[in-house]
């Protein structure tokens, strides 16, 4: 005999509903989400095949993979997925920002010229502002130390159309550095710089994945000392892995962007 009162078997399981899946949110540039599981915030920076890499507003970088709920958006899960329209396509750019020229061969090199302290530094400008320099025709060259800069400056011999750009590491009020560069400056001579004490310093540590560039004590090497504090046994290893973390001017610092494009803008004048 059934009651009334109750259903076919008060005892029995009651009935499962099927979840509903977490919408999905298409992602586009600077979409703020938060990763559930380890509870990152940040804007998305960067996707690629299933992940996405986010950026938190002290700068720091991190990649996760696109799993279904694995983000709240505004408080609620979501999936995070790649677009499906196919919109406008936004004018390429290089990595320095620039709009990029297509199809366009690289201009004959001027009789002006940028020269930087070394080889890391000529790679680092390579890779940030290499399309440009080939488009506006400017040749980049390897100083090998600053000391060298009064004898390359006499024999570059500056004038009108031929202005020499130099970079220079460590660029601050009192340094050596400060006093050759206020030695050779002249109408067709700009020297600029940045405040690290190496190339290396500017790039940014979230790019690298560090937290910040160690502190290397007063006389001892600074990229040997680097390489102790991070564990690296080489410095040619750390070099590779600076180099590979950069793909575009976001990932160095603002003092060294200024300091390339004003020599840029000089020696195109």
């Amino acid at each position: 005999m059934r009651s009334r009162d109750y259903g076919r078997d008060v005892l029995a399981p009651a009935a499962r509903t099927r979840p509903v899946p977490p919408p999905e949110v298409e992602l586009e540039a600077d979409l703020v989400v938060e990763e559930v599981a380890t509870g990152f915030c940040g804007a998305v920076v960067g996707t690629e095949r299933g992940a996405v890499t986010l950026e938190d507003r002290h700068g720091a970088r991190r990649v996760f993979p696109l799993a279904p709920g694995a983000f709240l958006l505004e408080g609620r899960r979501v999936t995070l997925v790649r677009p499906r329209r196919a919109g406008p396509a936004a004018p390429a750019r290089t990595a320095s920002g620039s709009l990029a020229v297509a199809g366009h061969r690289a201009r004959v090199a001027r009789a002006s010229r940028i020269y930087v302290e070394g080889v890391h530094d000529a790679a680092l400008v390579e890779r940030v502002w290499g399309d440009d320099l080939r488009v506006e025709g400017v040749v980049v060259e390897s100083l090998d130390g600053v000391d060298e800069l009064p004898g390359v400056v006499e024999a570059f011999r500056p004038g009108p159309g031929r202005r020499l750009g130099v970079l220079v590491d460590h660029l601050v009020p009192g340094s050596k550095e400060s006093r050759i560069a206020a030695a050779v400056t002249g109408e067709h001579v700009l020297v600029t710089g940045h405040p690290y004490i190496d190339i290396w310093q500017a790039v940014k540590p979230a790019s690298i994945g560090i937290p910040a560039w160690p502190t290397v004590p007063r006389g001892e090497p600074w990229k040997e000392g680097v390489c102790r504090a991070l564990g690296v046994a080489e410095p040619v290893d750390l070099w590779r892995r600076v180099l590979a973390s950069v793909d575009s001017y976001t990932d160095l610092e603002v003092g060294l962007l200024g300091a390339v494009e004003r020599l840029i803008d000089f020696v195109t004048a």
